[in-house]
């Protein structure tokens, strides 16, 4: 039946999840994840323009930098629109993707800004005092132990802190002020402070343009005869994970001991990452 569709074929990406961060059997959106499929999306359509479904909490704000290049090279390159549709979230890492569109989409129930960077962690060192735990640490260099979460808080650490913190900001103020030239309306002082907002407020501030699904703005674009082409991306799923369990097999260790097989690492990692992944998520009341 595809012979009798000679409609324009459309590109699709599905960026869904938080960005940098690996959880349980899924990897995270990375450069290494995303490569491939970037390239095949905008050299397998001579349509102009490569359509990317968006759905994400953000995260590592490196791996944002990396894809969002990787996205505008692609497109510039090829001489190709990029059109971006933003599902429940794309708020933080996930707004820094959604800037690498041409144009940029939503629903009215999208959750979208977050334009700033956030750093949280916990405070232990009363706890081990109750406890009668003794840290000891041994650093070369004086800031090597900064911001250890069981010693007490030192403001120069946290000075230093902010102040990394601020040049990541300027970072991403400056990319968002780049893509959207001429279209922001909102003052600075909100538009940059970490707050979010729903599809039509974010229209009104011009992060958005426009309230729309992929369908109805493809086929809008491109006329009623449109298909889509779902590009996957790097395949790294259950097989991929399990083979980078440690083995149950017991092995011979040094002068032909045997050594019982390594603690399930990789399971603990698992886990704290969906914690991790799972606190960005919520962060948006998803």
């Amino acid at each position: 039946m595809r012979l009798f569709n000679r409609g324009p074929r459309v590109p699709v990406l599905r960026f869904s999840g938080p960005i940098g961060l690996a959880t349980p059997l899924k990897p995270g959106l990375t450069s290494g994840t995303v490569a491939s499929a970037l390239r095949k999306a905008f050299t397998m359509s001579k349509t102009p323009g490569v359509a990317i479904a968006l759905n994400s909490p953000g995260g590592s704000p490196v791996q944002s930098s990396l894809i969002y290049k990787l996205i505008r090279q692609h497109a510039e390159e090829q001489k190709k629109k990029v059109y971006v549709f933003c599902e429940d979230v794309a708020a933080s890492g996930g707004y820094y993707l959604a800037a690498a569109g041409d144009e940029i989409y939503a629903d009215a129930s999208s959750i979208i800004g977050s334009i700033g960077v956030i750093s949280a962690s916990f405070g232990f060192n009363k706890a081990i005092e109750r406890l009668g735990i003794d840290r000891r640490v041994y650093t070369a260099g004086e800031n090597k132990g900064a911001l250890d979460m069981f010693q007490p808080e030192k403001s120069d650490d946290i000075e230093r802190l902010k102040a990394l913190q601020k040049d990541v900001h300027d970072v991403f103020i400056s990319v968002v002020k780049s893509s959207r030239a001429g279209k922001l309306r909102g003052p600075d002082n909100e538009l940059f402070s970490g707050a979010f907002w729903s599809g039509p407020k974010a229209l009104e501030y011009g992060l958005i343009d426009g309230i729309s699904d992929m369908r109805s703005k493809m086929r809008e674009l491109f006329g009623d005869k449109v298909r889509f082409e779902a590009v996957p991306l790097s395949k790294a799923g259950l097989l991929g994970r399990l083979r980078r369990l440690p083995s149950l097999t017991p092995h011979i260790g040094l002068a032909g001991t045997s050594v019982a097989p390594a603690p399930r690492l990789a399971l603990a990692e698992d886990l704290v990452s969906a914690i991790e992944a799972r606190a960005l998520w919520s962060r948006y009341g998803l």
